[in-house]
């Protein structure tokens, strides 16, 4: 091999190796910028995070008072609070079901939250339904989870 084609071979090498730093930094600019926007998107659409994480307090709150009844209302409240985020995100659809059903297919970790959701229905449309604290804490925690998937707590 010639002493040409040797520095044409690492001259391609570095290329490349440039190209895919450049790649890299693009990448992780990108995630950062859009983190931010998703903050500046509650922002503009009336809920500022702080109010978010003040709502997710007062669930919380209820989930440590003792009695079934704040149990549910804790459960149907995460609901409400995930389904006002989907609408801050524009996700489309006429019912909290249809907004999580698109919002799965742009973040696979919501499909987590499907169960608790479905718990949820079940509360409001059932009125024997009997809700045990183990399954109110998971539901809760399925949609604390999903909130920190979308950003927004």
């Amino acid at each position: 091999m010639t002493l040409n084609k040797i520095l044409i071979s690492a001259e391609i090498a570095a290329g490349v190796l440039g190209a895919l730093v450049l790649i890299f930094i693009i990448y992780i600019l990108y995630k950062k910028i859009r983190r931010y926007v998703k903050h500046l998107r509650f922002e503009k659409e009336g809920l500022k995070r702080e109010q978010i994480v003040n709502q997710w307090r007062q669930i919380e709150q209820l989930m440590n008072q003792p009695g079934e009844m704040s149990l549910k209302l804790a459960v149907m409240e995460a609901d409400k609070l995930l389904d006002h985020v989907l609408k801050l995100m524009f996700m489309p659809g006429d019912n909290m079901g249809q907004r999580l059903k698109y919002a799965c297919n742009k973040y696979e970790p919501l499909k987590k939250v499907w169960w608790a959701h479905k718990i949820r229905n079940q509360l409001v449309h059932e009125s024997t339904f009997h809700l045990d604290r183990r399954t109110g804490e998971r539901a809760v925690k399925a949609f604390k989870k999903a909130l920190e998937t979308l950003g927004a707590l």
